[in-house]
């Protein structure tokens, strides 16, 4: 097992081969479509990649990625902390037609070359992780927008239909 930083580009069959296992940190602003969803790009991610051949030798990249990001609160548009924990299982397939052909367990991972860059990986299953409306757990929603003077003086506003029920009890009574 390789610990420290996570190389940039991998041959996913050789370490295959060789099950290769890497333990490291990745920066959310080296994640550029990941911090677009977030309040800032702050912070790490933990993140453990091993490459192997399965049962039927096909090779395979599995993994899981954890830490803890900052969203906006769809309750109360404040920061909210959000953890995040994204699993990998993917089979490296050259086509398409091998991509179809895997079993359901795995997601294809289709090689147009023979390097692949692993954060991108990394942050696609990190995106799908994110909450769809993340909030807080205890948010106070605020329920009145604006001036407090002006709602004060609309509460104090005469009833514009107070004619009409004047006009209707002085019709009750004859």
């Amino acid at each position: 097992m390789s610990y420290g930083p996570l190389p940039k580009k991998v041959d996913p069959r050789k370490l295959a081969e060789r099950e290769a296992e890497f333990k490291g940190t990745a920066n959310i602003a080296d994640m550029p479509r990941l911090a677009s969803c977030l309040v800032d790009s702050e912070g790490t991610v933990e993140v453990q990649i091993r490459f192997a051949k399965d049962e039927q030798r096909l090779r395979v990249i599995s993994g899981e990625a954890h830490g803890k990001v900052r969203m906006t609160c769809q309750r109360c548009l404040e920061p909210v902390s959000v953890e995040i924990d994204a699993s990998l299982n993917l089979a490296v397939t050259l086509t398409d037609e091998q991509a179809q052909n895997l079993p359901r367990c795995y997601d294809p991972l289709i090689m147009e070359t023979d390097e692949i860059e692993l954060l991108p990986i990394i942050e696609d299953e990190l995106m799908l992780s994110l909450p769809l409306v993340p909030f807080h757990d205890d948010c106070s929603i605020q329920t009145s927008f604006g001036d407090a003077e002006t709602a004060r003086t609309q509460e104090e506003k005469p009833n514009p239909f107070s004619v009409l029920a004047q006009l209707k009890e002085k019709a009750d009574k004859s």
